[in-house]
């Protein structure tokens, strides 16, 4: 009896998804748990897999459709036992070139029909795998558009290339941002040779023992939350009309992706030490660059950190991340002649940006605020003793 693959349950914050990746197409032999498509919505990449051994009989959507949950993607047939019996004596394996490749199906059409070099290609998909749009970003530097001339009769070139779902839904977040909040930012600077000096004390140690490295992030997580037990409007969000004050502290950790900007969440983080924040933070690192992130950790969060400085930004004015009041920018560390007890000195010194919401949050307590992250930073052992 013929099976039909189905398209994931997606949460309530998921309308749908579009299909951007067919890895079997119709005649192909397929094994249960074996993935049959990838669905990308606005916040994670689908991975669709079979439920049962079969052969494809039908697809019932191709690449770029709008996919809605529960939706059916595909029909399979079940093996017959002449089948099963030939795939057996054809099991030897053999490497080919196409079993060896990490090229997606629809990838490899591409560069089959555009005479590209796979070595050109760097994958993007998980495990490295060559995705369509990976081809298709060769293929847009190779083939620019032509658009009028100058006046001085030299050809002007232009590329054109869609949004993804993911770009696009964080193009409607930062514009619901600036429409619905008060966005005000407050700066400042601090000096970060105490935090400095400290991991280059420990570093080895603490590696040793945690099997992760102490980076800035963890002190900078720290320091929010201690400033945010302190002034919990910056830890609370909107609904309507009203203020919600949150009794946990979610800290959203913006990191960098090959589909763009996205804030994992660390969950209690006022439960968790510094090698536990540093572990979270490799791991949303490495699993965003994969796409493997899950809905449930990149949803939700009470206040967010973004950290430019890993990019060579020096000052910026970070966007809320909404319904959440508050967040707060790190910036890179530049070594700047200071007045220190009416001397001048050489310190490295960061910039820090917070961004609020001024319907709820008084420019006092957004200053006072990034006045006690700062207190803390250049005084890490208040962390440890807790004062």
């Amino acid at each position: 009896m013929s099976i039909d693959i189905k398209a994931p349950v997606f949460p309530e914050s998921v309308a749908d998804g579009i299909l951007t990746t067919w890895h079997k197409q119709v005649g192909d032999t397929i094994k249960t748990d074996e993935i049959i498509a990838d669905i990308e919505t606005d916040k994670v990449v689908f991975e669709v897999p079979s439920t049962h051994d079969g052969i494809i009989s039908s697809l019932f959507c191709k690449e770029g459709d709008t996919i809605l949950a529960s939706q059916a993607l595909a029909r399979i047939d079940p093996l017959v036992e002449s089948e099963t019996t030939q795939n057996k004596k054809d099991s030897t394996p053999v490497k080919t070139e196409n079993e060896t490749s990490l090229l997606t199906p629809s990838a490899k059409k591409l560069v089959y029909e555009n005479k590209i070099k796979t070595d050109d290609v760097k994958g993007t998909g998980k495990g490295g795998r060559v995705l369509k749009e990976d081809v298709l970003a060769i293929i847009e530097k190779q083939s620019p558009e032509k658009i009028a001339g100058t006046p001085d009769g030299n050809e002007r070139l232009q590329k054109r290339v869609p949004m993804t779902r993911l770009r696009s839904r964080i193009a409607e977040r930062l514009l619901e941002a600036q429409h619905n909040a008060a966005i005000l930012t407050t700066f400042n600077e601090v000096n970060m040779q105490p935090v400095i000096d400290l991991r280059t004390k420990y570093r080895d140690t603490f590696e040793q023992k945690h099997g992760v490295k102490l980076g800035f992030m963890s002190f900078f997580v720290m320091a929010a939350l201690d400033a945010l037990k302190s002034f919990p409007i910056v830890n609370a969000s909107t609904e309507g009309d009203d203020i919600v004050y949150h009794g946990f502290f979610d800290i959203g950790i913006a990191v960098g992706s090959p589909r763009g900007l996205v804030v994992p969440v660390l969950r209690d983080a006022d439960l968790l030490s510094l090698a536990s924040i540093e572990k979270q933070i490799k791991s949303f690192g490495q699993r965003a660059q994969d796409g493997a992130l899950t809905i449930d950790e990149i949803t939700g969060g009470t206040f967010s950190i973004t950290n430019g400085g890993v990019f060579g930004s020096l000052l910026s004015t970070p966007i809320l991340n909404p319904p959440q009041s508050a967040i707060l920018g790190m910036h890179k560390i530049q070594a700047k002649p200071v007045v220190e007890n009416n001397e001048i000195v050489i310190r490295p010194m960061m910039y820090l940006a917070l961004s609020y919401d001024h319907r709820i949050i008084d420019g006092r307590e957004a200053v006072q605020f990034l006045v006690h992250i700062k207190d803390i930073i250049e005084n890490p052992a208040r962390l440890l003793l807790d004062i």
